[in-house]
């Protein structure tokens, strides 16, 4: 158990100190891990809306920090160029996130071109019912590239490392909004983001040590 919590505070402290420095993405990272939690709640009682919450407005918001303000330059932080990150990178990195993202854009089309979802489910008479179809669908696409990744990390790392990334990003939500709570209001008051970095990187250092 210790080494499973030790692999996971690692994880994550990787994830933060290779992928947040930008203020923008932190304050978006907030916005989607509190709707991520608000989806968790909705999921118990209707699956459906929970994965619509989930995929257009915690998962878009989330990646648009990573894709369009976080730095993709030489990371002088950490003293690591961007292809040495995206190689390491122990979850999706941005050409998987992409990837991943893209077969969820394209998935409505399937369900336009058929209804029936090739005779697995009722055609949805109504708008609504089309919106549950189209969220069922983004469950599975969801629960599917968690799956795969874990197995994939199975296969290809060991069954620990995939079990400590898997738990990592189940529980990513309720992290993110304790570490990045400080953010919206430093983007709005205009302060640098290398004193909210800097009290993190100190938070997870203590952690792993």
């Amino acid at each position: 158990m210790n080494s499973f919590l030790a692999l996971l505070a690692l994880q994550r402290w990787d994830d933060h100190r290779y992928y947040h420095h930008s203020l923008v993405n932190q304050s978006l990272h907030f916005l989607s891990a509190t709707s991520f939690v608000i989806a968790y709640g909705v999921l118990f009682k209707d699956p459906a809306y929970a994965a619509l919450l989930a995929w257009m407005l915690s998962m878009t918001s989330r990646q648009i920090g990573h894709l369009f303000f976080e730095p993709k330059d030489y990371d002088v932080v950490n003293d690591a160029s961007h292809e040495y990150k995206e190689e390491i990178k122990v979850g999706y990195n941005l050409r998987r996130k992409i990837i991943l993202m893209s077969i969820w854009a394209l998935s409505p089309l399937i369900l336009v071109a058929s209804p029936t979802l090739f005779g697995i489910c009722v055609k949805p008479p109504t708008v609504d019912a089309f919106a549950r179809h189209l969220g069922n669908m983004w469950l599975v696409i969801g629960i599917g590239g968690l799956l795969f990744r874990t197995i994939q990390l199975f296969i290809t790392k060991d069954v620990q490392t995939g079990l400590v990334w898997a738990t990592k990003i189940i529980t990513d939500p309720f992290h993110d909004i304790m570490l990045y709570r400080g953010a919206p209001k430093a983007l709005f008051n205009r302060r640098a983001s290398d004193g909210e970095f800097s009290e993190a990187r100190r938070s997870f250092q203590s952690d792993i040590v």
